[in-house]
């Protein structure tokens, strides 16, 4: 813990001119004391820290002992640091990794480019969580994590529908989707995908020939496999989220919509199969007389068409099935008889 410590206060001090002992402190999490104490350590150790005096002063390298990554021009650098999404990584247990990669990166930089890393932050932020979600961080992503970045088979618990079932996967990669974490895994030869905050317990599993000891640890007892290196995390994500929206959406609903209903539409049902119904019918014949569109909407159920197709009022008609035209016919009377 301490040298790690020590590698970020010289990484830090490359990366700036000059930082009092308060600052280094607050980057660090530890006290003044202890800064001037580490400081210590650094010089007896040969590492060329210098100590200014007074209201203004405060420590900084001499020497030029620093280290420059050359090969980096300003839109490569900007790009590195937009290359981090910040709340991911706290909640995978990868924030200190993440600081100290950015440090060492910053501090290799030509000086013209230690800007980059400033710059980024204060045009671009990526915020993951859906509105109005209050997000919550699965208890066991960080153990998840830890076996997708080392490639270790885990021996899972998982909660499908009301009952728990056990499985043994190879977890492949992490997606995090407005909010929610997914894990995508093999498992018997087959790739799926599982939320994670449904895991009820997780182990790395151990090799056959290797039982686990109390002392160790999951490096040397965690069974690793052997990684397709054929497989393509975005792609095969893009795949099955294409999948899952087409399998909800199993039955029909056929409505007239205005030139406002059809604006309206894709916000209010599923954005792609609106628009795809909208893009069929203005190529098979387009409005009617007045101004009308028929479209075809795919939707999950009657129920959820109803909830959703509610929200354009006279700007759409229900035309079929006839039972949930009865249902927004009765809904219309009952809205009509409250401003009587």
């Amino acid at each position: 813990m301490r040298a790690a410590r020590l590698i970020k206060m010289v990484l830090l001090l490359q990366a700036r001119p000059s930082m009092t002992a308060a600052e280094l402190a607050r980057e660090l999490e530890v006290s003044e004391r202890t800064i001037a104490r580490d400081v210590l350590s650094l010089s007896e150790a040969g590492v060329p820290v210098y100590a200014d005096r007074g209201r203004a002063g405060g420590y900084r390298l001499i020497g030029g002992y620093h280290t420059r990554l050359t090969g980096l021009g300003r839109s490569e650098a900007e790009a590195l640091f937009l290359s981090g999404v910040p709340s991911a990584l706290r909640e995978m247990g990868l924030a200190d990794a993440a600081s100290a990669a950015r440090l060492k990166v910053s501090a290799a930089l030509l000086p013209e480019l230690r800007d980059a890393a400033t710059g980024v932050a204060q045009r671009f932020h990526l915020d993951a969580p859906a509105w109005y979600q209050e997000p919550e961080t699965p208890a066991l992503l960080p153990e998840i994590a830890d076996a997708v970045w080392d490639d270790r088979r885990i021996t899972a618990r998982y909660l499908r529908k009301h009952t728990e079932v056990e499985r043994e996967l190879e977890p492949y990669g992490l997606v995090l989707k407005a909010g929610v974490w997914y894990l995508a895994a093999r498992t018997q030869g087959d790739y799926r995908v599982y939320r994670v905050d449904r895991f009820t317990s997780v182990a790395v599993t151990e090799h056959d020939n290797a039982p686990r000891t109390e002392d160790a640890g999951t490096e040397d007892n965690g069974e690793r496999f052997t990684r397709d290196a054929a497989f393509d995390l975005p792609a095969f994500w893009a795949e099955r989220a294409a999948q899952f929206a087409r399998s909800i959406l199993r039955e029909e609903v056929t409505l007239r919509l205005s030139a406002s209903g059809v604006r309206r539409l894709p916000y209010v049902t599923e954005r792609t199969a609106a628009r795809e119904a909208i893009a069929r019918a203005q190529s098979g014949g387009g409005p009617d007389e007045q101004g009308r569109l028929t479209v075809t909407l795919a939707v999950e159920s009657a129920d959820v068409a109803y909830a959703q197709l509610l929200a354009l009022g006279p700007e759409g008609e229900i035309l079929a099935p006839p039972e949930l035209r009865a249902r927004f016919a009765t809904a219309a009377h009952r809205t009509a008889a409250l401003y009587t």
